[in-house]
């Protein structure tokens, strides 16, 4: 079952894999969090949106690839971010919850 909240999708990180049913882009966030920079990844750069390129920004701005973020960042409409990463997953998180991303 998709998480309604932040604190829900907290919560769903005690689970050793992530749900089958939950959208792309919430798996991707939940990989993230886990530690597992590259499975996020891989589900992020095959999502071809603005949700996908923003993830797939935030995913460079962790690695410290800040040129390769600032590309996915314009493609996601977004500006280069000044919050913690923490406060952008949580940013994240809650986009896709609210969107049904």
């Amino acid at each position: 079952m998709k998480p309604e909240t932040y604190v829900e999708f907290e919560r769903s990180l005690e689970l050793s894999g992530v749900p089958k049913d939950w959208p792309e882009a919430l798996k991707a966030a939940w990989y993230d969090a886990k530690g597992d920079w590259e499975a996020s990844h891989n589900i992020a750069q095959d999502m071809h949106n603005t949700l996908g390129s923003w993830l797939h920004a935030y995913l460079h701005r962790k690695e410290g690839d800040r040129f390769n973020a600032g590309y996915w960042y314009r493609l996601a409409k977004k500006e280069y971010p000044t919050i913690t990463l923490d406060e952008e997953l949580k940013v994240i998180v809650n986009y896709i919850l609210e969107n049904n991303g």
